[in-house]
């Protein structure tokens, strides 16, 4: 059987407009269930965005640390979201991925699917020498402690699945500013790092080489293809 299509489009830079297309491919994504003979299931949203901090639903606001006037005067936007996770930072250096996919239509459960992210992410990684672990207790891609360094995540993963159709995933350090992070307990965690591909490796590769190599290996993983589409375009039901 031929590998399902997903259409690949660039995210926005800016962080609203990013959720406003992924609520309207969400929706593309699950009408395309209705038709059997359609090879596409789903969408891929990938890119840079603006600083921003987001709180999952069930996110808590005192892992905020700072004021949100504070963050008010340096231009810096607070959403409140409906993925899963507590209160992360996305912004320039960052690779933001957020699959819209049909779960149904691939035969995966929603724990599947996160470790289907999780393990591109590590292959990714892994093509830069970059070796990384699972924790039963949080999602996402860590780092092991190493000398006076603890625990550190060096990917972030929530996501919010509806009627089988995913949206959000994952935000992936590569050359981020990591003091954007001492403004929050990431992820809601007191005791536990950030870092990042530029921070393990003292210089990180080239944005748009990592970007495209997840990619390959999100395909991989999840026995699909992926076929790019320009900015501004969008894709037909």
């Amino acid at each position: 059987m031929e590998p399902f299509s997903v259409l690949s489009y660039p995210m926005p830079p800016d962080y609203g407009e990013g959720q406003r297309q992924q609520s309207q491919l969400a929706d593309r994504v699950l009408s395309w269930r209705t038709d059997p003979d359609n090879s596409r299931v789903g969408c891929y949203l990938h890119g840079e965005v603006g600083h921003v901090y987001t709180l999952g639903v069930h996110g808590k606001i005192s892992n905020l640390l700072v004021t949100k006037q504070a963050l008010e005067h340096d231009g810096i936007s607070l959403v409140r979201t409906d993925r899963g996770g507590d209160i992360t930072y996305h912004g320039p250096g960052q690779l933001l991925g957020y699959p819209i996919l049909d779960l149904h239509r691939l035969g995966l459960g929603v724990k599947g699917y996160i470790e289907a992210l999780e393990s591109a992410v590590m292959l990714t990684l892994s093509a830069y020498a970059i070796a990384t672990i699972r924790l039963a207790d949080a999602p996402g891609v860590w780092l092991e402690p190493k000398g006076a360094r603890p625990l550190r995540k060096i990917c972030a993963v929530g996501v919010h699945v509806n009627q089988g159709i995913t949206t959000h995933g994952f935000a992936l350090n590569v050359h981020t500013d990591l003091g954007y992070f001492t403004r929050i307990n990431p992820c809601g965690f007191t005791s536990r790092g950030v870092t990042s591909m530029a921070q393990e490796l003292g210089n990180a590769p080239p944005f748009a080489e990592v970007d495209g190599l997840l990619s390959q290996r999100l395909a991989q993983v999840l026995n699909i293809k992926i076929r790019s589409f320009s900015a501004g375009s969008h894709p037909t039901v």
